[in-house]
């Protein structure tokens, strides 16, 4: 069916607006990046990353830029950041079905699940 995701700012307890995303296709040891988003006011893409009929079967890399959009935000972090870029490796066995890839984030801390 499709991919979607969507980031919450768990330091100061709103969406991620403003956080790019990108989204690869993993084979093997190398990643091609498919397309580059940024989050909008509820901490989604304005698009799907893949429509209806668009997911393959295989292996997915979303890339959260974390530590550029809380320096953005004034968040307070360390020099270097703790979390610079964070990096969901996930499959899709099943592309008929729906992937909801959420990321749950702090300067120093994330959590993910799959969603619905």
């Amino acid at each position: 069916m499709g991919l979607s995701t969507h980031v919450l700012d768990t330091a100061n307890g709103k969406p991620a607006a403003g956080m790019t995303v990108s989204l690869y296709a993993i084979h093997g040891q190398e990643a091609t990046c498919l397309s580059k988003h940024v989050l909008n006011n509820d901490g989604r893409t304005n698009t799907p990353l893949f429509s209806d009929g668009a997911l393959q079967a295989g292996t997915y890399r979303l890339a959260f830029e974390v530590a550029a959009y809380f320096k953005a935000q004034s968040t307070p972090q360390n020099d270097p950041p703790f979390l610079n870029v964070v990096l969901l490796d996930f499959g899709v066995a099943d592309p008929t079905q729906h992937y909801h890839v959420p990321l749950l984030v702090s300067p120093w801390a994330y959590s993910t699940y799959r969603g619905s």
